[in-house]
């Protein structure tokens, strides 16, 4: 029984460590880059593609886009032209609201 007891003990020991570990290393900040290193040192060794496209999101995500001088002309971006269905949709309506507005001036 005391072997038991002694087997419990050092195992809630154990745990209690790793806690403590895991609580201090996210306060630290470090966790996220230690997993990406282990994971990517795993996938270089036994997953090629999968280090290549790490590699390759890696080096997407540190090139940086240039940014723009402030005397330049503006254009509208690849956002600023989603809205355009929505806008071709309220040029079709115009016609219609400014005959409804002029049936209503008229009585």
């Amino acid at each position: 029984m005391t072997a038991f007891l002694v087997f419990v003990a050092g195992l809630a020991g154990i745990m209690g460590v790793f806690t403590w570990l895991a609580v201090y290393v996210r306060r630290r900040g470090g966790a996220g880059a230690g997993i990406t290193a282990a994971l990517a040192a795993h996938d270089e060794a036994f997953r090629v593609t999968a280090y290549e496209s790490h590699q390759e999101i890696q080096a997407q995500a540190s090139r940086k886009a240039p940014l723009l001088s402030p005397d330049d002309r503006w254009t509208p971006g690849r956002h600023e032209t989603a809205h355009r269905p929505a806008i071709r949709a309220r040029q079709r309506l115009r016609p219609r609201i400014r005959r409804l507005r002029g049936r209503r001036r008229r009585p």
